[in-house]
């Protein structure tokens, strides 16, 4: 029996993203805790410029300073004739000097209320969305989402919520605001985004908060340099371990290189602290020795270092060097998601780290393919992944369509590692929205589905409803992941869950979960089903109900922040029915219905 019940026909609305290999939202094919929150005054806009020093409690004479026979007069600040008294125009000066500068004209400074990268018109979130939630709601929202999300649709959701401009929450600061996005988008591995976020704030605006996580998203992007702007302005007093070494780099690219790297010996020597040990201000001193004509040579010493930290790992990018293989296998995955965008690592590196971030939304298809096209393209790549571009090139352009899925099979393996395995699916996208839709391939419909939904191509995966059957695995991914309103019936659902083999029938309750979410299966059918799984999809909790809340309110960007928080996990067997069937639903209900969709079909694929 054929799928049927499915409607087709309807507008897909694409989501877009401002970041370059970011995985865009449902697309075309193209060529190769909680609390209610309660409505509050619009916040103001912050000043940008740091307040006065306050005036003080008693009144000065102005002493004559009366200059020496034959000599003019001093220019500069001079200190008062008699003890105890301070000119007033000298105490200006001195208030002057110590009152952090700004690096751009008021007139052009940018408002501190609306801060993000992406504008609703290009994709983003409605900006008033967030005015009317209260600042510290916010907060436990964001702050109680660890990372990482078990699905790459979820972040690449949450990822478009967190750089959207939003205004700041009723009672927090618009720094704060873009501080406490960035340091999750940190969390998530997308340093990037969080990197494009802090810089949309003018250096003169920075909160300590904000210092901080941008000095974390410069180091995690290797662009050390990034910092030195509020280094000069508002973290100009700051003196922890980081800030005392990097001050020093930006003296020697500001043209004071001898004295930078005299002072980064003496740190060296002395010890600086904050977990610094002699190889940190190595590598400091071979990235600050850049700027000297002499480039004296550094050598780096690794063999005291018995861990990788962040600095170590952004600061050896940023020269050049790649840390010892024993403490990047000691780090596990932990900077994977920086390898697979460091240009500065070797395209096989790239390639490898490419295989897990691409699973977690951090790459798009378009940017795989681009990757593993310049190791195909360089002679200088060889071994296995020279013949992996090799037969990705296969999968694309063989003029076969049976050698292009031969081509395909070899990429996506046995499964045995399913990040690497749903990985290669969102490589292989395009190459399988261009196999024929023939009975010839039915066998193989499930896996070619899985890759074009994975990559967001649901109107191509949609053509294949005619060749397969229903209660197939293909069945399932189409029914929650092409566009329609149809409603799907209960006997294709009930087969699937009998040939399901998945641990704890775990597809099969994502199936009826997402089915349920996008109103697809009646109310009663549902029920019966969900009783025969052992799913309560009834059942009620905190978040739940905050997330059917924000749903009610049409508030799209909470929803989308309540989503990522119920999506925290490394595997999809930390995903429970009840919480897709709240996500899907939400996001459909407050317009995101190509995102809700997508996730569900991930569930069915992934789980």
């Amino acid at each position: 029996m054929r799928l049927r019940g499915l409607l087709l026909s309807g507008a897909l609305v694409a989501a877009t993203s401002a970041m370059v290999v970011a995985q865009d939202a449902p697309e075309s094919l193209l060529p190769p805790v909680f609390e209610q929150p309660a409505p509050t005054p619009t916040p103001t806009a912050r000043p940008t410029a740091a307040r006065p020093a306050p005036a003080p409690g008693r009144s000065v004479s102005t002493p004559v300073i009366q200059p020496l026979p034959g000599r003019a007069a001093p220019s500069g600040p001079q200190l008062p004739a008699i003890a105890g008294e301070i000119d007033p125009e000298l105490l200006e000066q001195l208030i002057e000097a110590q009152r952090p500068k700004a690096d751009i004209p008021p007139q052009q400074a940018r408002s501190v209320v609306h801060v993000g990268v992406l504008a609703e018109p290009e994709g983003g979130f409605p900006m008033g969305d967030t005015r009317v939630l209260n600042g510290s709601y916010v907060a436990k929202v964001i702050d109680g989402t660890k990372g990482p999300l078990v699905s790459r649709w979820g972040s690449i959701l949450l990822r478009r919520a967190l750089v959207s401009r939003l205004t700041a929450p009723a009672g927090m600061d618009g720094a704060d605001w873009a501080a406490l996005r960035a340091r999750l988008l940190m969390r998530m591995g997308e340093v990037d985004a969080a990197r494009a976020l802090v810089q949309e704030v003018d250096s003169g605006a920075f909160t300590p908060s904000l210092e901080d996580v941008a000095m974390d998203a410069y180091i995690a992007t290797s662009d050390i340099l990034g910092a030195c702007p509020i280094l000069r302005i508002t973290a100009a007093r700051r003196q922890e371990a980081t800030w005392q070494v990097v001050r020093q780099i930006c003296r020697s690219f500001g043209g004071e290189g001898t004295a930078a790297m005299s002072e980064l010996e003496r740190l060296r020597r002395r010890g600086v602290g904050g977990g610094f040990e002699n190889v940190d201000i190595l590598l400091a001193q071979k990235y600050a020795g850049a700027a000297l004509e002499s480039r004296k040579a550094v050598k780096i010493e690794w063999g005291e270092a018995e861990e990788l930290t962040p600095w170590r790992y952004g600061m050896a990018l940023a020269v050049g060097l790649q840390p010892p293989d024993a403490l990047l296998a000691q780090a596990g995955r932990t900077y994977t998601p920086i390898a697979a965008r460091a240009p500065m690592l070797p395209l096989a590196d790239r390639a490898a780290a490419a295989d897990f971030a691409a699973a977690r939304g951090i790459l798009s298809s378009a940017a795989m393919v681009d990757l593993w096209s310049q190791i195909h393209g360089d002679d200088e790549v060889e071994g296995e992944w020279r013949g992996r571009a090799e037969v990705l090139r296969q999968a694309y352009v063989a003029a076969d369509p049976a050698a292009r899925l031969a081509a395909m099979r070899e990429l996506w393996g046995d499964g045995a590692d399913p990040v690497q395995a749903y990985s290669r699916r969102v490589l292989t996208a395009y190459a399988a929205a261009r196999m024929p839709v023939s009975a010839d391939f039915a066998e193989a419909s499930a896996d070619l589905v899985a890759a074009m939904l994975a990559a967001g191509l649901d109107r191509n995966a949609a053509r294949w409803s005619s060749e397969i059957d229903e209660g197939s695995p293909a069945w399932a991914l189409l029914a929650v992941g092409v566009p329609g309103s149809g409603q799907i019936d209960p006997g294709g659902v009930r087969a699937f869950a009998d040939d399901d083999a998945s641990e704890a029938a775990r597809k099969s309750r994502f199936l009826l979960a997402g089915l349920y979410g996008l109103g697809r299966i009646d109310r009663d059918a549902a029920g019966g089903i969900a009783g025969d799984l052992g799913v309560d999809l009834t059942r009620q909790t905190r978040w739940t109900r905050a997330i059917r809340a924000a749903a009610d309110s049409g508030n799209a960007t909470l929803v989308a922040l309540l989503a990522g928080a119920g999506m925290q996990g490394e595997s999809w067997d930390k995903m429970t029915a009840l919480h897709l069937y709240h996500i899907v639903s939400a996001l459909r209900r407050v317009g995101l219905e190509p995102e809700a969709r997508m996730i569900a079909a991930e569930a069915v694929a992934r789980g």
